[in-house]
C-alpha cells in the first residue's frame, strides 16, 4: 500500500491516509487522518489493504495501533459510481459496495496483477522449500497441484532449476501444456500416484487436496509449501501428528518481495483510475 500512495501521488494524485499514523514517510498532497464518515465524501476511489475487510468491516493495518471498522454509513457516505479497490473481497465488502452502487475492483482477479504477482509467489515458494529441505531442488522430484497462473509459473521456474516437474492438473488443455512445458502431467484421480515418492510438493488449490488419506500415502521426508488462501488445501493437523513440514504461505508476494508486488498493484490501481469508470473493469 506504501507503494499505491507513492505512485498515486506521484502521478499528481491527492490522498488521504487513514491508519497511517506510524508510517515514517512524507508523500506529496497527501493528509493522515482518523477513521470518519466524512472522509468518504467526494472521494473518486478508497483503497482498501490486499485482504479488504474481513465481514464485520474490520481491516488490519500494521501503521496504526487502534483497529480500523468501516461501517455501512462510511459506504454510504460515498458518491454512487466511485471505486472500492480491494485484493479480494468477501461477501460484506462485496454486498455493501452492491447496495450503494459503488464500482468494486478485485485486484487480484485481474489476470494482469495476477499472473504477475505469480513471480514474487513462485520465487517466495522455491526458497522457503531449499530453506527445509536438505536436496537440491535441481534433479529433486518436484510436485505443482493445479495449474493456474501460479502453478504455471512455478512449474516454469522448477523445470528451469533442473527440477523433475510433475504437474496435477484438471483441465486436459493444461495437461497438454504441461506435457508441452517437458514436465509431466497428472490427472486429479492420478493425485497419489503423483505425490507417492515426491520430495517437495507445491499447493496451489484452495480446496482439500492433501488429505490425510493422501498424505499417509507420502514420504514422510517430503516438504509442503501450500501457497493456497487460508486455510489452504492441506490437512495440516495430520503433518503435525505424523511429524512431516507442511507450510502454509498465503500472501508470499507482500512477505518476500514488497516493493515488487507493491509496483504490480499501482500499475494497474493507477490505469484504471486515469481511465475512469468504464465498462468492464470489474
Amino acid at each position: 500500500m506504501v507503494e499505491v500512495i507513492a505512485q498515486a501521488t506521484e502521478l499528481d494524485a491527492s490522498a488521504t491516509l487513514v491508519g497511517f499514523d506510524r508510517l515514517n514517510r512524507t508523500f506529496t498532497d497527501t493528509t493522515t487522518v482518523p477513521l470518519s464518515v466524512t472522509v468518504f465524501k467526494d472521494v473518486d476511489a478508497v483503497v482498501l489493504p490486499i485482504a479488504g475487510t474481513d465481514n464485520s468491516g474490520r481491516v488490519e493495518s500494521q501503521f496504526c495501533d487502534a483497529p480500523l471498522t468501516l461501517t455501512e454509513a462510511h459506504f454510504a457516505a460515498m458518491r454512487a459510481g466511485s471505486m472500492v479497490f480491494s485484493g479480494i473481497a468477501g461477501p460484506w465488502l462485496r454486498q455493501v459496495c452492491e447496495t450503494h452502487h459503488l464500482r468494486l475492483v478485485r485486484l487480484m482477479e485481474l489476470d494482469e496483477v495476477a499472473i504477475l504477482n505469480s513471480i514474487p509467489t513462485a520465487e517466495g515458494a522455491i526458497a522457503l522449500a531449499m530453506e527445509r529441505t536438505s536436496i537440491t531442488l535441481h534433479g529433486s522430484k518436484s510436485v505443482v497441484l493445479g495449474f493456474g497462473r501460479c502453478g504455471q509459473t512455478l512449474a516454469r521456474t522448477l523445470l528451469a532449476l533442473g527440477a523433475q516437474v510433475r504437474v496435477v492438473a484438471r483441465d486436459s488443455a493444461h495437461r497438454a501444456r504441461v506435457r508441452e512445458m517437458a514436465a509431466v502431467p497428472y490427472t486429479l484421480a492420478d493425485l497419489r500416484a503423483a505425490v507417492a515418492d515426491a520430495d517437495v510438493v507445491f499447493n496451489t488449490i484452495p480446496h482439500p487436496i492433501l488429505t490425510a488419506e493422501v498424505l499417509s500415502g507420502m514420504n514422510r521426508s517430503v516438504v509442503i509449501i501450500d501457497i493456497a488462501s487460508k486455510p489452504g488445501g492441506t490437512d495440516f493437523r495430520y503433518t503435525e501428528r505424523h511429524g512431516m513440514t507442511a507450510l502454509l504461505a498465503p500472501s508470499l508476494p507482500g512477505l518476500v518481495a514488497p516493493r515488487t508486488a507493491g509496483r504490480i498493484i499501482a500499475d494497474s490501481l493507477c490505469r484504471i483510475l486515469a481511465q475512469g469508470l468504464t465498462d468492464g473493469e470489474e
